[in-house]
């Protein structure tokens, strides 16, 4: 089964995806920091997904982040930002 991401409303900078924890604050931060920059993207709680979605999404992270932590914000499946980094996440898309 494929991994169902929420959508966030937003101005479009690019192909954004989140892989988040429901339980994580940092994860809450960045949340609050992309939909307060008006960017828009989606994201997935990946401690709320079925054992075997998890496992696909926590795959997926560990191509753009072997360290495998949360929150990880990847950009255009390029690039990504690891945990929760004001800075760069305002330098890239304010």
């Amino acid at each position: 089964m494929a991994i169902e991401f929420k959508h966030v409303e937003g101005k479009d900078k690019g192909n954004l995806k989140l892989f988040a924890l429901s339980t994580c604050i940092w994860c809450g931060k960045t949340k609050k920091l992309l939909s307060e920059i008006g960017v828009g993207y989606d994201y997935v709680d990946v401690d709320l997904l079925d054992y075997e979605d998890q496992q696909t999404a926590v795959g997926e992270v560990r191509k753009y982040n072997p360290g495998g932590g949360f929150p990880t914000l990847i950009i255009d499946d390029k690039d990504c930002i690891v945990g929760f980094d004001e800075e760069k996440i305002r330098e890239r898309f304010e």
